[in-house]
């Protein structure tokens, strides 16, 4: 603005005093005008939009940052800023949605579990105080099918205390070197009446019976292994086949892996399984007497241990679940 204005004074003026006072009149003036208007009309309003972002309350420190730091930043920085915290803010309102979806399912599901057992209890328990309790051959029964409607109870509040430990990061685990094949070994010993009702192989996968050493809590993960193999029972086929293959992956982890010949899950279930409660409709019909917290468990217990569990499966071909272990510690 100064350059042009003075030189027009110049032409018309032809003296350099004139010139030179106009040129410094006119760039401070100049100068003034456009840092008061950026103050008042822009950088005023990018500093309500950084509250606003931040939330912030205006301490004095953010009041330096607010005078001296953030009117240095250009509009394009400004932009990037608000498109950085427009994309996480999404995210996180994805992300509380998705938790109120899960929210809602799990008390769904919740109320689900404990409603199946509860129910017939009160029914077994009136029908013996409106007479049945005088008909021994009716009493010992319904008595028989409380108790057990008991016990899954017990199950169920057993598997939530421990399920509500191990999120909140209680787990003491108890390292030791053992054979992994040794265990699994044990644990279709264990299962071996309930394999054999539906005549089910239990067997380690041919070239993988040399015996590897991890370094793990030894309980904890014979609480993995039987729950994936009670699983692969209760899913599997008659005369199918449960196999268990270990694999030494890259000298520092072992790789356990436990197969079935069931029915499978279909693949819209498979990022879900591993949360607490979810069960397919094929599985829910399959299943009526676990908690629906099986999974969950392993998942927290290998995640524990600092490793990873994984699923692969496909309707009516089968499933496997591997998770991995640390090898043996000197």
């Amino acid at each position: 603005m100064a350059v042009p204005i003075t030189l027009l004074v110049f032409i018309i003026e032809r003296r350099w005093q004139p010139v030179l006072i106009s040129f410094l009149v006119i760039l401070l003036g100049g100068y003034l005008m456009i840092s008061i208007v950026l103050e008042r009309f822009i950088y005023r309003k990018i500093k309500l939009i950084y509250k606003f972002i931040y939330q912030t309350k205006a301490t004095k420190r953010e009041e330096t940052y607010y005078k001296y730091i953030l009117p240095r930043k250009s509009i394009e920085e400004v932009r990037q800023d608000v498109e950085a915290w427009a994309i996480e803010n999404k995210e996180e309102i994805e992300l509380l949605r998705a938790n109120e979806q899960f929210r809602k399912e799990f008390l769904q599901n919740l109320s689900h579990e404990f409603k199946t057992p509860v129910f017939a209890i009160q029914g077994y328990v009136d029908t013996l105080l409106h007479g049945a309790l005088e008909n021994p051959e009716v009493n010992r029964k319904f008595l028989e099918k409380t108790s057990t409607n008991v016990e899954r109870l017990t199950n169920l509040l057993n598997d939530l205390d421990e399920i509500s430990k191990l999120e909140r990061g209680e787990l003491n685990l108890f390292k030791q070197n053992f054979v992994i094949q040794d265990l699994i070994r044990e644990t279709f010993e264990s299962i071996s009446i309930m394999a054999e009702q539906k005549n089910i192989r239990c067997q380690i996968k041919k070239g993988c019976e040399s015996p590897l050493t991890v370094f793990a809590d030894k309980e904890k993960i014979r609480q993995v292994v039987l729950n994936l193999v009670e699983n692969s029972i209760k899913y599997g086929k008659q005369n199918g086949n449960i196999t268990a293959s270990i694999y030494n992956t890259d000298g520092k982890h072992i790789l356990v892996e436990i197969s079935d010949d069931g029915i499978g899950i279909p693949e819209k279930h498979l990022p879900r399984i591993f949360e607490r409660f979810y069960r397919t409709d094929e599985g829910r019909s399959l299943d009526v007497t676990g908690s629906g917290l099986g999974l969950a468990i392993c998942k927290h217990i290998i995640e524990a241990h600092g490793q990873t569990i994984h699923v692969r499966s496909r309707a009516d071909v089968g499933t496997s679940i591997g998770f991995t272990l640390d090898t043996r510690k000197e």
